[in-house]
């Protein structure tokens, strides 16, 4: 379908439509609608948290146009504020050299026709792009609409009231029906509120109620067929419909997205837009003939003039990509530096020489600084970057629960099941007699917790449950305020005997030996895995601590689906222990010493403190090698720890045990808001041999995924990687980047005024408006300054050219995220670094 970033619209007549026309063809109807909805990104429950870019659905789009296109269709801000440019320019954050660069580098010609006076010159000015208005603007003239809410505020308010309540499976105990739809359940819903017509200053709206349409299908055409806007321009007009709601529209989008993932589809996103839709029915109603005519003229006016208004906005927002740039350059300048620095100084690994202990760290920037600190403190030690849900697409339900949970980027599906067993002394056959008692016990103890939630859950209950509950609560609240340095907590052994905890053990379900023997040769190879493997070998997953904290998962893996990787690491340590999978291993080529033991473990991000797990299952002659990592292990956490503290207002200069104290209260305190920075300052995605940043101090800023090309000579796995963790770090990369640009429309606030909504959906900030997206700004600004720079991600990759370029012809998506600039792509050429640029190489 053709938008308004191809056509000029036609000038409209302003004269009153009369009733709809026949319908004769509901294609084009259709086709705006569902462009509509494709375009807004999903945004994952709070249980499941993973970083998105809110833009994904427009990478097909350049960056620039699709800034555009926010600001004209919901006065969203894309590149960086032009207050915070001024500032990084004061401050010499962004030097007059890192402007020169950004106007004069080859490719997109993004600042052709600017000078640096005049980049300079429109930091004094507000960006000019005045957004397009919708229907329920130009009918909301009233004189005295400046002392109450505007109706779009109220409708946006009233319509995320009425999807909280529709969507709402865990909060409230008692709801109102919805099984015939959200449509159908917000039109029976308005009927019934008689308070919205009191906040829009319209007393008589509940007798024009009447006039709604009765169905989706009715709202969406009616609107479209009466407002007389050209059909170019259509699908535009109802995204930023969607845009005013676009909290809930993405929370659709991710019920859509979970249902295609299962080979369904889903409804939602579409009976959202025609709700939003429907409101101009009433509006209309609200209004005499004469303020209609002249609404109708407004608004035909100005979406007649849509393309032009959207090419202005693209001219305009050409020197905030100079910014943009100029901002990304001056980090990138240090980066290329100390990469160039590694390269001159590379010490390539001993052939045929096996290390002490190997390592396998999550790509997280914040497994960065605990690789180079464990690499300093042991020269034995090698680690290595894998992705954090260890090569297994795995979903995971606790025992004796109905919580099925997936382990593993949301763009995937799960393919395997895993569940928890305890195991005989054999670690082979289920002890039936205590996977029974287990079982009991859980469902004792949540029988137990049921009758307190739900006392706390019914209106009428709450409040003589809290007298009741009183003394409890306190000593709730008192922990808090006197947070202890107690360790983590076991969310998925709670209810179980504490006999019984240290044998209950997450295992893979359904899969034979052969099937095992191949999925543990996959990893090991995507791993690197296949020679020189150490005596022992950590698979290091990462989990955050925090308490009284909604968006905790969000602290969690930013990728696979804000869960912990201890039932990853645990899962495959076991599988890779296996006597029978280590005999297919060898029967393929593929040998693992026999002396070498894999041991999962868990990198607590908040205290910096790495925890092994299943250590019972520890041969006797693989303890010395674990007892002999413990004070490697320490003196690696203490590094850690002393270069996070100033970040966060502590004392680096702390005695070791002290400064580890107060991280662990931190991780225990319920009033604090920043527990820890998670992925912010993220920056770059480095995919090479680990010779290339061994010794490089990237500050937490960086993702490291190993990669041997040598040993890719298809480049299948270099093809895996681009399209997969680039992505991922494409998405955590854009989530921290719109939460700082436009932390009001794709942030989700502040933080201490979070209430949730629907046990996990989201949150609101305060008791209304739209669901909050994206991050808080406690995640993202200190109290005096940003934390996270809004830098696009910088990824360097040692491949060949050619390999490279077939992965970009294969692939839409990532053809798109090169070509369209969402992200910089470089590559090692010999020792020095090249950029990819109108699809050549140039120097960096």
């Amino acid at each position: 379908m053709e938008t308004l970033d191809t056509l000029e619209a036609p000038a409209a007549s302003t004269a009153l439509p009369g009733p709809p026309p026949v319908v004769t063809a509901h294609a084009p109807i259709e086709a705006a609608c569902a462009q509509a909805c494709a375009a807004i990104a999903p945004a994952w429950p709070l249980d499941r948290a993973i970083a998105v870019n809110p833009h994904w659905s427009r990478i097909g789009l350049p960056l620039r146009r699709v800034a555009a296109r926010m600001a004209v269709l919901g006065q969203i801000q894309v590149f960086p504020p032009r207050a915070s440019m001024r500032e990084a320019w004061q401050s010499r954050r962004i030097t007059a050299q890192d402007l020169a660069a950004a106007l004069d580098e080859p490719g997109p010609p993004a600042g052709a026709s600017l000078t640096a006076a005049d980049c300079i010159q429109a930091l004094q000015q507000p960006l000019a792009v005045a957004p397009l208005p919708l229907l329920i603007d130009v009918l909301d003239d009233d004189p005295a609409r400046h002392g109450r809410l505007s109706w779009r505020q109220a409708i946006t308010h009233q319509v995320s009231q009425t999807c909280a309540a529709y969507f709402d499976r865990q909060q409230a105990d008692w709801r109102p029906g919805a099984s015939q739809g959200l449509y159908a359940f917000w039109r029976d819903t308005i009927t019934h509120d008689h308070g919205i017509g009191l906040l829009m200053g319209l007393p008589e709206l509940g007798r024009r109620l009447d006039a709604l349409p009765q169905t989706r299908a009715d709202a969406e055409r009616w609107v479209l067929q009466r407002l007389g806007l050209p059909p170019a321009v259509w699908a535009d007009y109802l995204e930023a419909v969607l845009l005013t709601v676009n909290g809930w529209a993405s929370w659709c989008a991710y019920l859509g997205w979970q249902r295609r993932l299962e080979g369904g589809e889903d409804d939602h996103l579409r009976d959202l837009l025609a709700i939003r839709l429907a409101w101009g029915a009433i509006l209309l109603e609200c209004k005499d003939d004469a303020a209609a005519r002249r609404a109708f003229g407004a608004l035909q006016s100005a979406w007649a003039h849509a393309g032009a208004r959207l090419q202005e906005a693209e001219q305009a927002l050409q020197v905030d990509e100079v910014w943009q740039r100029a901002l990304e350059i001056g980090y990138q300048r240090g980066l290329a530096q100390k990469l160039s620095m590694a390269a001159g100084a590379q010490t390539l690994p001993a052939a045929g020489a096996a290390p002490d202990v190997q390592a396998v760290f999550c790509i997280d920037v914040r497994s960065e600084r605990m690789r180079r600190a464990l690499e300093a403190a042991w020269p034995g030690v090698q680690t290595l970057g894998f992705a954090g849900f260890f090569g297994l697409p795995v979903a995971y339900t606790p025992l004796a629960t109905l919580a099925r949970r997936p382990q593993l980027p949301g763009l995937l599906a799960p393919a395997l099941e895993v569940t928890d067993r305890i195991l005989a002394r054999d670690e082979d056959t289920i002890d039936t007699t205590a996977q029974q008692a287990a079982e009991q016990s859980r469902h004792r103890r949540f029988a137990q917790d049921r009758p307190l939630q739900a006392a706390s859950q019914w209106p009428g209950a709450a409040f003589s449950f809290v007298e009741a509950a009183g003394f409890s609560y306190l000593g709730k609240l008192g922990r808090w305020l006197r947070p202890g340095t107690g360790p983590r907590a076991q969310d998925d052994q709670h209810g179980l005997p504490m006999r019984l905890r240290p044998v209950c053990r997450p295992a893979l379900a359904g899969l034979d030996t052969p099937a095992k023997v191949a999925l543990a040769a996959r990893v090991l190879q995507a791993m690197g895995l296949t020679r020189q493997i150490a005596p022992l070998v950590l698979l290091v997953g990462h989990g955050s601590q925090s308490e009284n904290n909604a968006q905790a998962a969000a602290l969690d893996c930013g990728a696979c689906c804000g869960q912990t990787g201890e039932v990853n690491a645990r899962v495959l340590a076991r599988l890779l222990n296996e006597p029978a999978v280590r005999a297919g291993l060898q029967a393929q080529g593929c040998a693992v010493p026999a002396a070498t033991r894999f041991v999962a473990a868990l990198h607590n991000t908040t205290t910096d403190e790495i925890e092994g797990l299943d250590l019972d299952l520890l041969p006797g002659d693989a303890r010395p090698r674990w007892e002999r990592l413990q004070p490697v292990l320490r003196q690696a956490g203490d590094q850690v720890r002393r270069e996070r503290a100033p970040g966060l207002a502590m004392d680096a200069r702390l005695p070791f045990a002290q400064l580890l104290a107060q991280m662990r209260r931190r991780a225990s305190d319920g009033a604090q808001t920043r527990p820890e920075w998670g992925l912010a300052g993220n920056a770059a995605f480095v995919i090479g041999p680990r010779h290339r940043t061994q010794g490089v101090v990237l500050d937490g800023r960086s993702f490291l995924h190993d990669y041997d090309a040598t040993q890719d000579a298809d480049g299948s796995l270099l093809e895996l990687l681009m399209t997969a963790p680039m992505l991922v770090t494409h998405w955590i990369n854009w989530q921290y980047h719109a939460s700082t640009c436009d932390p009001a429309r794709l942030g989700s606030g502040n933080k201490v005024l979070h209430n949730v909504v629907g046990g996990t959906i989201g949150v609101f900030e305060g008791n209304g408006g739209d669901l909050r997206i994206g991050l808080s700004r406690q995640s993202l600004h200190d109290g005096t300054r940003w934390v996270h720079e809004p830098l696009r991600l910088t990824v360097v990759i040692d491949a060949p050219a050619e390999a490279i370029e077939r992965v970009i012809a294969g692939h839409a998506t990532v053809r798109q995220l090169v070509e369209n600039q969402w992200l910089h792509l470089w590559r090692w050429e010999g020792e020095r670094l090249v950029r990819r640029a109108d699809a050549e190489w140039v120097p960096v």
